[in-house]
């Protein structure tokens, strides 16, 4: 009897371990649009993102985090499909995934075509911003089994929003000096609709697995949040970089890194203030803890369904952003605060509150979600899976360097590859300059080290490094 009790003992036990391991794991996909690395959550004690805080305390922060092109079309592009912008070809915002990569299989397709339900609401692929708010944009259908475009009055009461800038006061809001803050409520704005929306559909579908992507337009401009996420950030507590100072940054910068943004310098447009700068960058900071706040009430929503010990939680941003560092806004720069964005992943059974500075770029997510999922990817994937840093953030070994490009035009481009130690670009695969910063001692990429020649081995063995990843195509590279 006792033998036969030990024998039912270990069936069961080897039963319920079979289960155990055939058990989906969900995915909750949660991504920001233009979000830096300004967080309280990746050591900005002046932004408040305690929920950001939260959740890398359940995962693994990645502090050298980037981008494939920092510009929202070929970004989203690329993590999306796991493919570099070059293999893709595209590398502007035309709605063009399918017209160019018509088998391609997507990272939602991937869970689709393996028995997950597959959603979004907000953005995910590129949207204009707030001109397509409400609508499919540029979205792949193929990736999901559901879509959802809610628009609250960031996009309904544009008229109200305050722009900035000489003969702006009636352009549009895509690329803009503009803020709101209105006294309203979180699910007033898109933001807020978009996490309801995720939450409905956590509840709704926590018996099956899921992959479920919130799209947060916020960051980006124009700078529209609830004004008690404004209140957090006193105007006087802002701080402006000096423009003196902010000049001689870029007097040693090849002509084509910086040449979307000279025309205006500083900020961009025309007649732009100091103070008005000041006022965007607080609109811009209260933006970022109203995106934390939303991803708060997706962790509240998983931890309430029973479901954060079978749910795989990513945050990312498309890239990084300039707020008057060197006299520079936006994006579309190969410098790291432009390359460089907020990446945090938590996964049941692995780190818990780690942190790496090992370099790792957007396109790994495919290939390391398919990993910790079981899911069997595209042989094709230019990315490489992240479970070894999501094991050991401090100890894991790891050689990959990231590789950022900007494409402008085919007669202005250029490459960066990102080590852990050093940023070094080509422009024009050199012939319209280099760049070399030691973040050793220069974090904020002051002084451009290029052309001192105690560095021309270093450049060397980067240009090395970098050759095999520039791969546009003819008719984008004229090169003489």
């Amino acid at each position: 009897m006792i033998r036969f009790s030990g024998l039912i003992c270990f069936l069961f036990s080897l039963c319920f371990s079979t289960l155990a391991k055939e058990e989906k794991f969900n995915v909750l996909f949660i991504a920001a649009d233009d979000m830096n690395c300004d967080l309280s959550a990746f050591g900005n004690s002046q932004v408040k993102t305690p929920n950001l805080e939260r959740l890398a305390k359940m995962g693994v922060r990645f502090d050298r985090a980037y981008c494939q092109q920092p510009l929202c079309g070929p970004s989203r592009a690329s993590l999306m499909t796991g493919l570099r912008p070059d293999t893709l070809d595209m590398h502007s915002l035309k709605h063009e995934l399918r017209e160019k990569n018509p088998d391609v299989v997507t990272l939602g397709q991937l869970f689709r075509n393996n028995g997950y339900f597959s959603a979004r609401a907000g953005k995910i692929y590129h949207y204009g911003n707030p001109s397509q708010i409400g609508t499919d944009a540029n979205d792949d259908p193929e990736t999901w089994d559901q879509r959802f475009n809610p628009a609250g009055i960031d996009k309904r009461q544009e008229e109200k929003i305050t722009r900035y800038g000489k003969g702006r006061q009636n352009a549009g809001l895509g690329i803009s000096m503009a803020w709101w803050d209105p006294v309203s409520e979180d699910e007033q704005h898109t933001d807020g609709k978009v996490a309801s929306k995720i939450i409905d559909l956590i509840r709704r579908k926590k018996g099956e697995p899921f992959f479920l992507a919130a799209g947060f337009f916020n960051p980006h401009c124009p700078y529209v949040a609830p004004k008690k996420y404004f209140d957090l950030y006193p105007l006087e507590e802002i701080e402006i970089p000096d423009l003196e100072e902010a000049k001689a940054d870029l007097l040693d910068v090849p002509p084509m890194a910086i040449q979307r943004d000279m025309k205006h310098w500083p900020y961009y447009f025309e007649d732009i203030t100091e103070e008005q700068a000041r006022r965007c960058k607080q609109a811009y900071f209260a933006c970022n803890s109203f995106v934390d706040a939303q991803v708060g009430r997706l962790l509240d929503a998983l931890e309430e369904n029973g479901l954060m010990e079978k749910t795989i939680i990513v945050f990312w941003s498309d890239h990084g952003y300039f707020l008057g560092e060197k006299g520079l806004w936006y994006k579309r720069k190969a410098f790291e605060r432009s390359a460089r964005m907020p990446m945090i992943i938590a996964a049941p059974g692995l780190a818990r509150g780690g942190a790496t500075k090992k370099p790792v770029e957007l396109l790994d997510l495919y290939p390391t979600l398919a990993d910790l999922c079981g899911l069997t990817p595209p042989e094709n994937l230019e990315g490489a899976s992240l479970r070894p840093l999501l094991e050991d953030p401090a100890g894991a070994s790891w050689e990959k360097p990231a590789v950022t490009q900007v494409w402008h035009s085919p007669k202005a481009w250029g490459y960066s590859i990102r080590t852990e130690r050093w940023r070094y670009t080509e422009w024009l695969e050199g012939n319209a300059g280099r760049e070399l910063y030691d973040h050793d001692s220069d974090p904020e990429e002051i002084t451009n080290l290029a052309d001192v020649e105690k560095h021309a081995e270093t450049v060397a063995l980067l240009s090395e490094k970098l050759s095999p990843f520039v791969a546009l195509s003819l008719r984008k590279r004229h090169v003489k």
